[in-house]
Order: C-alpha cells, then sequence, then structure tokens
C-alpha cells in the first residue's frame, strides 16, 4: 500500500469524522441553557463533566477555558448553539486541518502548494460553520423578537411582574428565544441580578433590537414608568425595521449574489485549468517562474478578497 493511498484513506476518514460530529451536534437534543448555564456565571466556576468526552478533550477543555482566548471560543460555541467543549472544537480543528490537507495533498497528485492549501481551508472550516450558524440563530431570534415582547406585554398588562413575563416566554415561544429567555430566568433564580442575566443574555445574543428591550427595562427598573407601553413602542419599531430589512434586502440581493459569484469565479477557474491542463496551471508553481507566480496569486487574491468587501459593503445598509 503506496503512501498517497494512506493519505487520501486518512483524508476521507477525517472528513468522515468531521461530518458525524456535525450530526452528532445537530441531533443531540439536550438544552445549551441546562449544560453551560455555570460558565457565564461569576460565582460557578465549575463546570460539568460529561461522560462521553474522551480524557483528551477533557484535558484540552479544562486546559483552555483558564485562558481567556479558550473563554472566547466557548462564548462563540455558545452563540451558535453547538454542544460541542472547547477541547472538542480544537480537535476537531485539528482533524479538519489534517484531513483537508491530506485529501488535498493527494488530489493535487503530491503537491506541497495544494497540501497548504488544503491545510488552510480546512484550518477555517470549523470556524466558517460556527459564524454560519451564529448568524442563522441570530436572524431566527431577532425573527421571534417581536413575538416576545408582544408575549411580554400582554403579561404585563395582565399584571405580570417582569420576571413573570420573561418565565411565560419561556415556556410559550419557541427555541432560540425560548432556551434563551430559559437561562436568564434560571440565572436570577439562583441570585444574579436582573441587570446582570440581561446583560449575559446580549453578550450571547449581540442583537441591536434586543439592546433597545434591555435598556428599557433596566431604565425602567431604575426610574420607574410604564414598561408595557414603552416594550409596545418598541415592538412597533422593530417590526418596521424588519419590513425594511426585508426591502432593501430584496433590492441589494442581485448585488450580494454578484458578488460573491465574482469572488468565487477565479478559484474555480483555477482549479479547472488545473484539472484540464496541470502543465499549465503549474507554471505558476514549478520552474524559474514559481515567484512571479506566487506573487500574481498573491495580488489576484488580495484584489479579489478587497473587491469582495467593497461589494458587500454597498449592499449592506444599515437601518
Amino acid at each position: 500500500m503506496g503512501p498517497q493511498v494512506i493519505l487520501f484513506g486518512g483524508g476521507v476518514l477525517a472528513v468522515l469524522l468531521l461530518v458525524v460530529g456535525i450530526v452528532i451536534s445537530a441531533r443531540d437534543q439536550a438544552s445549551l441553557v441546562d449544560k453551560r448555564l455555570g460558565r457565564y456565571l461569576e460565582d460557578d466556576k465549575k463546570k460539568g463533566k460529561d461522560n462521553r468526552a474522551s480524557v483528551v478533550t477533557d484535558w484540552l477543555s479544562d486546559a483552555s477555558e483558564r485562558t481567556s482566548w479558550g473563554e472566547n471560543i466557548a462564548k462563540e460555541l455558545a452563540r451558535a448553539d453547538l454542544k460541542f467543549k472547547v477541547g472538542e472544537y480544537l480537535v476537531l480543528i485539528v482533524v479538519s486541518t489534517l484531513g483537508v490537507a491530506a485529501f488535498a495533498y493527494v488530489a493535487g497528485r503530491s503537491s506541497i502548494v495544494a497540501g497548504v492549501i488544503g491545510a488552510i481551508l480546512g484550518f477555517f472550516l470549523p470556524r466558517i460553520y460556527v459564524k454560519i450558524q451564529q448568524g442563522k440563530r441570530l436572524v431566527k431570534f431577532n425573527d421571534q423578537l417581536s413575538d416576545m415582547i408582544n408575549l411580554m406585554v400582554n403579561g404585563l398588562r395582565a399584571g405580570y411582574s417582569t420576571m413573570q413575563a420573561m418565565e411565560a416566554v419561556s415556556r410559550e415561544l419557541p427555541a432560540p428565544i425560548c432556551d434563551e429567555y430559559r437561562r436568564v430566568v434560571q440565572e436570577m433564580q439562583l441570585g444574579v441580578s436582573m441587570e446582570h442575566a440581561l446583560d449575559n443574555l446580549l453578550r450571547r445574543i449581540p442583537s441591536p433590537d434586543l439592546d433597545l428591550v434591555i435598556t428599557a427595562i433596566n431604565v425602567q427598573r431604575e426610574v420607574g414608568g410604564n414598561l408595557a407601553e414603552i416594550l409596545d413602542t418598541i415592538s412597533h419599531t422593530i417590526r418596521e425595521r424588519v419590513r425594511i430589512k426585508g426591502e432593501i434586502r430584496v433590492m441589494t440581493a442581485q448585488q450580494v449574489y454578484s458578488g460573491r459569484f465574482l469572488s468565487i469565479m477565479p478559484v474555480l477557474l483555477l482549479v479547472a485549468l488545473y484539472f484540464m491542463n496541470r502543465e499549465y496551471t503549474m507554471i505558476f508553481f514549478e520552474g524559474d517562474t514559481k515567484i512571479i507566480g506566487y506573487i500574481a496569486l498573491g495580488v489576484a487574491v488580495i484584489l479579489t478578497v478587497s473587491g469582495y468587501a467593497v461589494m458587500m459593503k454597498i449592499a449592506k445598509i444599515e437601518v
């Protein structure tokens, strides 16, 4: 069995493990609120142990969560509603990096450059997945925010306290907003102040609309006032903002997809040329012209990324 076959098999196995890990995470129905409640509480520093986790991932989690970057990773995973521990996520990055690098090395006919590019891509794949999940969860949360405010307004007008209205939200509305508000209620039941619990919620869900709601609740608790009327006004503002954002998204959809297509087209052309005429493509990477080829490819990448960023900046209109 040759080394290329071994590398190819290792790459396929690593990719399969990556897919299986994502599927298991998606199917895990245990609530993030219950599993990670102690992570953001100042008085609760002990982390729950998962018997299924290996000794290596437990050790990595314990070691990394003592550092600032480990805490940041934990917060990013919580924002994405992923059930990975920090150690498991780090192992996933290593597996993804080595697996994609081995696959690219074999697919590129033992090309070191292809292996390096594959390693870079594999390193960023888990991060990209986490960011995508965060974006989806934030959009879903914002879509439910108006219903949450209406439920709180009705509860307050019916004589509920603010905490009772939050409990109603945690029971009546679907995920993810019910999970987050159940987390807030649990924190307050453990002795955390409402202001601190709501600040923790805003750190997990960095939404400008949610910031308006939390600010209104905190101000009302300090200076008084009719919270139901304030939240009703905020709900109307949020509904109008959502409507305007939807109209803007429709009008800028062509520019957004054009920018994505134009940005990925050079990569697709390079890959197509590589398989159609490898000798022609390898002029960039071999022989006396490889230095000029590397410079040309670097300039092309910089210009492509810059062009994509400019197009996305133009298409992104703040409301």
